[in-house]
């Protein structure tokens, strides 16, 4: 049989036979990788890179089908985490991840694109606004190992998890937005209210999605629907509730994924495990291929400037921006101050800004391939850092509060 090159410039059965290797390496080292430095996201990268050094795979960053796979992943994700966001710190503890969303991640966005501007200044302001936009959510994929880890404080999970859950989502209209600034498409204020529009609209479909399901489930017979099946019974919420809001034109899709989750999680504190069981395992095997496929991107696409540059770049987005904006955030806010340098170090780049990356990309903006470029850079080197960190983080999170000590 003849098959024609993939998305990453192989063949469909040599994809298959890489894809099945990594997830394998990845199913048994994955209990050791829990306690470990490593992390399956940075091999995953790692992975990537060295497949597309040793020419092994070549993708290219305008496919289809590897846009397809971040948005896959980044849906998948999103609802995943909406599933383990917990009723009662909804309800008591949403300070600190409200804070997050309207005052940490524009003021990450203006940090951002201050020095993009500075450092890169063949950007317009608009462009370089469009860059801040497409770094300034965290990543729900990376920060799957915190949210998920018992070491880590309820509230610091809890605020991690609704900050990166929903905060890809709301990041969405303002890349939109600046892809329209800077492109010079549409009416500035008329794209603004729309968008925002949409945000709303689809956290609404989001939450319809979701109760109807769970009182659909609650209705039928007991044996109708098969244990094996319930988590596909979950991830079909997942799909229809972005696929409603992407469809219809009137709600944001993302936004719409991840509020399913919550809500029928908030909604139905019998679910069944296989429902969060299920579809961690399905996200999983979309973030792993996603981040080998961008660690191949970095190197097909590489780097034609200022080395010194976009360090200086990397290092204050990573250092200086999120840290900064989250600790003027979160004053007054009524946690440890452990609490908030963890939280305020942990805010990864990945799935999310891989998508809006790619979006620019695809767009007629002058200086696509620029931003491109230098998000990629911040991106790969964020999933990095931080994987390498998480356990290191939480060790001594969990050192500072058992000791009673604060900084």
């Amino acid at each position: 049989m003849v098959y024609s090159s993939g998305p990453v410039g192989i063949d469909f059965p040599e994809v298959l036979l890489l894809l099945g290797l990594l997830l394998g390496a990845a199913g048994a080292l994955s209990g050791w990788l829990q306690n470990a430095v490593l992390s399956i996201s940075v091999l995953s990268v790692v992975t990537g890179i060295a497949l597309a050094g040793a020419g092994v795979i070549d993708p290219s960053p305008s496919s289809e089908v590897v846009v397809i796979a971040v948005e896959l992943a980044l849906i998948l994700t999103l609802f995943a985490d909406g599933l383990v966001v917990e009723r009662e710190l909804l309800l008591s503890h949403w300070t600190p991840a409200a804070r997050a969303l309207v005052l940490a991640m524009p003021i990450t966005l203006g940090l951002i694109a201050i020095a993009g501007k500075a450092l890169f200044p063949q950007l317009s302001w608009a462009e370089a606004l469009l860059l801040g936009a497409v770094l300034s959510p965290t990543d729900p994929v990376v920060t799957s190992a915190v949210v998920t880890s018992e070491r880590i404080p309820a509230t610091v999970r809890h605020t991690l998890n609704l900050e990166s859950g929903l905060n890809d989502g709301l990041a969405l209209p303002f890349v939109l937005f600046f892809i329209a600034l800077a492109t010079g498409v549409g009416e500035p204020v008329t794209e603004a209210g729309r968008l925002t529009l949409e945000a709303g609209i689809g956290a609404v479909m989001g939450i319809a999605v979701a109760v109807l399901a769970g009182r659909l489930l609650a209705r039928l017979p007991p044996a109708a629907v098969s244990p094996k099946f319930e988590g596909v019974y979950a991830l079909a919420i997942a799909i229809a509730s972005f696929g409603l809001a992407e469809t219809t034109g009137w709600g944001n899709g993302l936004i719409a994924a991840f509020v399913a989750g919550i809500a029928l999680a908030v909604s139905r504190h019998e679910m069944p495990q296989a429902f969060t069981e299920f579809n961690e395992s399905v996200s999983a095997i979309f973030q792993i291929s996603v981040f080998v496929i961008f660690g191949a991107l970095v190197v097909t696409t590489g780097w034609d400037g200022s080395v010194a540059r976009l360090v200086l770049f990397v290092a204050f987005a990573l250092l200086i921006a999120r840290p900064t904006a989250v600790l003027l955030s979160f004053t007054g806010v009524q946690e440890p101050r452990s609490n908030k340098l963890f939280i305020a170090w942990f805010g990864p780049k990945g799935v999310a800004s891989i998508l809006f990356a790619l979006l620019v990309l695809a767009s007629t903006e002058s200086h696509r391939s620029l931003i491109f470029d230098i998000a990629s850079f911040t991106i790969v080197t964020s999933i990095i850092a931080h994987g390498l960190t998480d356990t290191v983080g939480a060790s001594w999170l969990e050192r500072r509060l058992s000791g009673g000590t604060e900084l």
